[in-house]
């Protein structure tokens, strides 16, 4: 996976390893250095891609790599895929938190509805690419709440939840998540496509 992030390995690896017994996730610190591509696309489809592809061609692995972000309502969607970078420094979440809820001050709580979004794209060697999509409806509280999770999860209560998404046990969350329905998507496609180099190499 084209992440440094370990918990979005360990988010992975969770929902892989029930259709892919023994599967091993692999994460950017695991493999060759190699330089990263910048996320130049506008799209979080084009941007997971573009992660998807460098990591195959780097490693010569199958590559999974996902782009996600939060779009509120009231800020016409935005961050989106600035969502890592939204007060200036990547992946400040608590700088980004901080901004977002200084944005949304005098909005009042019936408009401050947002979702998460996530396009996860995965590459192998004989070319095959494919995108799958996840979402997460909920809403913008006022301040920040939980310890769990990363990025905004501490301000975003999805819907039908009292918790915000740093509040919920990793299970629960992975279970009705953005990123956790894409990697749901796309296990199947990974258990396929791993199936071959797995009777080739017992």
């Amino acid at each position: 996976m084209a992440s440094r992030n370990p918990k979005k390995l360990e988010e992975l690896h969770r929902i892989l390893v029930t259709v892919v017994p023994a599967v091993e996730v692999l994460g950017l610190d695991d493999a060759p250095a190699y330089d990263e591509p910048a996320e130049t696309e506008p799209t979080f489809e084009g941007n997971a891609l573009i992660k998807a592809r460098a990591g195959l061609a780097a490693t010569g692995l199958p590559c999974l790599a996902d782009d996600s972000g939060l779009c509120v309502d009231a800020l016409n969607a935005m961050p989106g895929v600035l969502s890592a970078r939204w007060a200036g420094r990547a992946k400040d979440d608590a700088a980004n938190n901080r901004l977002l809820l200084e944005q949304l001050k005098d909005v009042p709580d019936e408009r401050r509805g947002a979702e998460f979004r996530c396009a996860v794209a995965f590459c192998t060697p004989d070319g095959q690419e494919d995108v799958v999509f996840g979402e997460m409806r909920g809403r913008i509280i006022r301040t920040v709440r939980g310890t769990g999770g990363f990025g905004y999860d501490a301000v975003f209560v999805p819907d039908g939840e009292t918790r915000t998404s740093a509040e919920m046990p990793a299970a629960e969350k992975d279970a009705i998540s953005h990123r956790g329905r894409s990697l749901r998507a796309v296990a199947p496609i990974v258990a396929a496509a791993l199936a071959p180099l797995g009777s080739t190499h017992g």
